[in-house]
């Protein structure tokens, strides 16, 4: 206990420098509360607001996904180099070390496989069992214009609801079925939607015509999905374009962890997002750490 009769007044009061309140950076953020913003922090650099989000989370619908079958040897490496790790809960509670800093963004609905209607999804996740396992953020499957449209929103809607009463925010995945374009036209109806109905930040898929007003159109940060596998300068080239038209960052999983030499990709990817590396300098890099051992 403080000894009451050694109580001094203080003296740096500071009367000529107003009190400082900075505003909050992060696109569309700058409103909620201390924790949401604390979290959007960890996921997004405050430096200069982007981020690079390892994807993992694929076998909650494909099962053991090329890259990914050992995901305590495959994964674990290159958690280091993320900003944030996108994951389902029993991958994270069953493979990656509690000892790990890195925020984590937990898949929050599921339900269906490859072998089924992808849209038909629900709520996977208790927003107490989120809190459990120190969630910085939800990750919710929307699927405009799909089979089950409406009650992927629900889930978007029910999630974002449970994440606001608990300071943790909620990322949109615009999930697009074989059947739908993703052109401009789709992509900015899906990720407005998603932002519309509270979503905090959004990943979506890059076009090449039209993404810079995707990007614009959308009131909250967009992140980039990688897709299918690419050649590594390919995948490179399309996340500088993506940075360059208005995207907060990438959440890249096959181009990363399916690469010949994934520590290297992911460093590669860093470059082109948070130094603005052209992706011919981010590739020679690649191909330099590629060359060095793994363990040097």
């Amino acid at each position: 206990m403080a000894d009451l009769d050694d109580i001094q007044d203080g003296k740096n009061y500071h009367l000529d420098t107003p009190h400082q309140s900075r505003a909050f950076g992060l696109r569309g953020s700058n409103a909620l509360d201390w924790g949401m913003q604390n979290r959007l922090a960890r996921i997004f650099n405050p430096r200069d607001n982007r981020t690079v989000m390892l994807a993992v989370d694929h076998g909650y619908f494909q099962g053991p996904t090329t890259g990914l079958e050992r995901i305590d040897i495959t994964v674990v490496p290159l958690v280091a180099y993320a900003d944030a790790l996108m994951i389902t809960r029993g991958a994270l509670r069953t493979s990656i070390p509690p000892e790990m800093t890195r925020p984590v963004v937990l898949r929050s609905t599921g339900g269906q496989s490859i072998l089924k209607e992808l849209s038909n999804e629900l709520v996977a996740v208790d927003i107490e069992d989120a809190v459990r396992l120190n969630a910085s953020a939800l990750a919710v499957q929307v699927y405009i214009g799909g089979m089950h449209e409406h009650e992927s929103i629900g889930n978007l809607v029910k999630i974002v609801d449970a994440g606001n009463r608990h300071g943790i925010p909620t990322m949109g995945v615009t999930g697009v079925g074989k059947e739908l374009v993703r052109d401009a036209k789709y992509l900015g109806l899906a990720t407005r939607i998603c932002a519309e109905m509270g979503a905090h930040f959004v990943k979506t898929y890059y076009c090449e015509k039209g993404f810079a007003r995707v990007a614009a159109a959308c009131p909250v940060p967009l992140v980039i999905a990688g897709g299918k596998k690419l050649a590594e300068l390919d995948a490179l080239k399309m996340a500088h374009a993506a940075i360059q038209e208005g995207a907060a960052g990438v959440d890249m999983g096959r181009n990363i962890f399916q690469s010949d030499a994934p520590e290297a990709m992911i460093q590669a990817v860093r470059a082109v997002v948070h130094e603005d590396e052209k992706p011919e300098t981010a590739y020679e890099l690649y191909l330099s750490l590629k060359s060095v051992p793994v363990g040097r």
